[in-house]
């Protein structure tokens, strides 16, 4: 039996790629879909993609009203939290592909999945290269002491840092925090220089037309350094496939996951 699924943010960039992924495959189904500009229509009509049958509503609390099994939030960081815990309250497991969520808010987020014994997934990122990055920059991490971020992403991008980079800097720092020769308080000049501290690690946001989403980590070591970096291309489908494989692992969890590497084996 297929798994329901209701997509908030389902005519955005990724969003719109994900809706029209769900319905290529056969044991996904989209029963709802949020947007508030395109509300009262029928998800095929906006994306020109007959076979999206989903009707689209303006508040998930209005498409959470159709049963779902999985309720995938890619809105914008303000209304992300409360969607999130509205969808929890109502049975559903949750796959999170907003960025801008803070620590403090996974942590009420989990509270209330165990509650409600359900899953909750959350991807800064759901591309395959992003979940490498990850992967080897907390295995460069337990050899060298010292590392930056830097975090890219396009001109209109309103949250800093964006996802990409705040995993990472969680992921880090479940390894140890870096240990600068310079400590910042020390700085001489506006401290502000030296990025943000997001969970102990300095991140620089560069935005920029020009570029999409990427990260890159810089290690450094005397006389030699490490810089491992993701850039994202113009095509939302490596977030699609990765959102697909999110989705259908999503309710083997319980509470707050981080990344996609939780239904990964690697």
């Amino acid at each position: 039996m297929a798994l329901k699924v209701c997509l908030a943010g389902a005519t955005g960039w990724a969003g719109s790629e994900l809706a029209r992924a769900i319905a290529a495959t056969s044991d996904l189904e989209l029963v709802a879909a949020v947007s508030r500009k395109q509300a009262g229509r029928v998800l095929g009509e906006v994306l020109g993609a007959p076979q999206l049958k989903a009707p689209v509503y303006a508040t998930a609390a209005q498409a959470l009203a159709t049963a779902c099994d999985v309720f995938v939030e890619y809105t914008k960081p303000d209304s992300a939290k409360a969607n999130i815990l509205c969808a929890l309250a109502g049975g559903a497991h949750v796959v999170v592909g907003t960025s801008g969520l803070t620590e403090s808010d996974f942590a009420q987020i989990d509270v209330v999945a165990r509650q409600h014994q359900r899953g909750v997934l959350a991807c800064g990122n759901f591309a395959l290269t992003v979940v490498l990055l990850q992967k080897f920059a907390q295995a460069a991490a337990r050899l060298i002491p010292q590392w930056e971020i830097i975090d890219y992403a396009h001109d209109d991008k309103i949250d800093a840092p964006s996802g990409t980079a705040r995993e990472l800097a969680f992921r880090l720092s479940q390894v140890r925090e870096p240990v600068p020769t310079v400590a910042l308080d020390k700085t001489v000049g506006p401290v502000e220089a030296r990025g943000a501290s997001v969970n102990g690690t300095q991140v620089h946001s560069i935005r920029l037309p020009g570029y999409v989403i990427g990260a890159e980590v810089i290690f450094g070591m005397p006389d030699q350094r490490l810089t491992i970096r993701h850039d994202a291309g113009s095509s939302a489908r490596p977030y699609a496939d990765g959102a697909l494989l999110a989705i259908r692992k999503v309710g083997t969890l319980l509470g707050v996951h981080r990344g996609l590497d939780s239904v990964l084996e690697f």
